[in-house]
């Protein structure tokens, strides 16, 4: 397995593969002799697993890194837990625990790491639900609670400031009526999903749909874990799912998430026939844009961290056919700032905010 994942990168002008090691603890030592840009790391391995090693190298000798997994549903937890503790992205296996068609996933690993040494430790190492921010939390729910009236918003002045001043008039938005959250991001979204979706509250007045890319079998786990997590429910969509409020539905991987109008509610589409957009199934922009065909409700749609450009045609889409509220994540917070980035740049975006404000940002705009 060592040998097939360092040929990987034999003749890449940009990675160097400095050493390998045979378990956590030998890992640990070789870490800290070679001081690597980047570390891939198995989560199986003998005598000290990849989660204790990821423990100990992210408090002794902090480095991005990549982890590989099976898909399993316990190698997706144990992923989900990895990113946790401050991995900066997984890549599934693709047969197992031994898997000797690891060139299957040659290419994606490969583009994982040449991110990876871009990310900024400092971010990977941030404890999420700091004091800091629980005490945000209370401020800013406070003025909500206390300022914002029925009908139009009229926040007070720098109650929710955004993080660059940005050129797009504001939208002409009224409370009332019925609204949905859409909610794209890639890496380093699910410890974003988790400061964002933790902080939604139970009362939410909306659904909320979620593309993480992912791949097939970790989104469940995902779903599971922030439903244990949040005041809210999360769940991994199914074909013919109703939509409710206080219901958040993620995407599972494989299937791009459409909606379908069922009388008057809305019944959501799993389609594993249409091509994955720009490599990804599910993808940000199939899903915006499906939902900007339905002119029943107003759109909050937030881009959080990733690489690439998902999600921007599709904002393009929803700003041209209907009432919608864009919120990026800011550069200063991002595990990658791409997707968001990409989406700024369209100067479409009406709300840039750090990720521990999403919450706060996404109810000023409902009832």
């Amino acid at each position: 397995m060592r040998k097939l994942v360092s040929d990987f990168f034999v003749g890449n002008s940009k990675v160097e593969v400095v050493g390998t090691a045979r378990n956590g603890k030998d890992a640990i030592k070789k870490i800290q002799s070679l001081k690597p840009t980047v570390v891939t790391m198995d989560i199986e391995m003998p005598e000290m697993n990849g989660l204790d090693a990821l423990k100990e190298i992210m408090t002794i000798c902090p480095v991005p890194v990549v982890m590989l997994s099976s898909t399993t549903q316990r190698g997706a937890e144990n992923a989900l837990s990895a990113i946790e503790l401050g991995a900066v992205d997984f890549v599934a296996k693709p047969s197992g625990t031994i898997s000797l068609d690891l060139h299957k996933i040659q290419t994606e690993l490969v583009h994982k790491v040449e991110q990876a040494s871009l990310v900024s430790i400092s971010k990977l190492k941030k404890p999420s639900g700091s004091r800091k921010q629980q005490e945000h939390t209370l401020i800013a729910s406070t003025i909500r609670r206390e300022s914002f009236s029925e009908g139009r918003v009229t926040p007070p002045d720098n109650a929710f400031p955004t993080r660059t001043e940005l050129s797009k008039p504001h939208v002409e938005w009224n409370k009332v009526g019925r609204k949905i959250v859409l909610i794209g991001t890639s890496t380093g979204g699910p410890r974003a999903l988790q400061e964002v979706i933790t902080k939604i509250p139970k009362s939410i007045q909306a659904p909320i749909l979620i593309v993480q890319h992912m791949p097939a079998g970790f989104t469940k786990s995902l779903a599971t874990r922030l439903d244990q997590l949040s005041e809210i429910a999360v769940k991994e969509a199914e074909q013919g799912d109703i939509l409710q409020s206080g219901v958040a539905y993620i995407a599972p991987g494989g299937y791009h998430l459409k909606l379908r109008k069922v009388g008057t509610t809305f019944g959501i589409v799993l389609d594993n026939n249409e091509p994955p957009r720009s490599g990804h199934r599910p993808s940000v922009d199939v899903m915006f844009e499906d939902v900007s065909q339905f002119k029943d409700f107003d759109k909050v749609a937030v881009i959080m961290t990733g690489m690439g450009h998902d999600g921007t045609n599709g904002l393009k889409a929803l700003k041209s056919t209907g009432n919608v509220i864009a919120i990026a994540e800011s550069a200063e917070t991002c595990i990658v700032y791409g997707m968001p980035k990409a989406a700024v740049e369209t100067q479409l975006v009406d709300e840039v905010a750090d990720v521990d404000d999403i919450a706060q940002t996404i109810m000023k705009y409902l009832p």
